[in-house]
């Protein structure tokens, strides 16, 4: 998803445009890989210096509701980026970095034969380690 579709998804939903969502989908747009509330209002402070973390982690869990952010867990902490555009896939997550890598394999025929019995209505595949740039240094 890009901030375009981003917004327009979000005045599709009744919610208004505001320079801080804006700001905030320009962020992770240009990110690639999960990033921390904290991370998030670091960089817009740079811009509006009386930003709340309410602020913040409202307009996140709304752009989640929506579908234009997803989230994941990391050191115990939510991350969040900006939705993919792309076919089903999961992804690799740089634990130093935050880099995101998208996998294509997805390993839910075998989850599926072990679980016959079971009514799967999601799933999540994640992978975590160190790119090859932090795996380097």
């Amino acid at each position: 998803m890009n901030k375009t579709s981003a917004l327009e998804h979000l005045k599709s939903k009744g919610y208004k445009y505001t320079d801080k969502r804006e700001d905030i989908l320009s962020y992770f747009e240009k990110e690639n890989g999960y990033r921390s509330a904290r991370e998030l209002l670091e960089n817009m402070r740079e811009r509006y210096t009386g930003i709340s973390f309410d602020t913040i982690y409202r307009n996140l869990h709304l752009f989640v509701d929506l579908d234009i952010l997803e989230s994941t867990i990391l050191e115990g902490e939510k991350h969040f980026r900006i939705k993919c555009d792309s076919k089903h896939h999961h992804h690799f997550i740089c634990l130093q970095c935050g880099d995101t890598r998208e996998i294509r394999t997805c390993p839910m025929k075998d989850v599926e034969k072990e679980l016959q019995d079971f009514a799967i209505e999601d799933h999540k595949f994640e992978i975590y380690g160190r790119c090859s740039t932090c795996k380097s240094a």
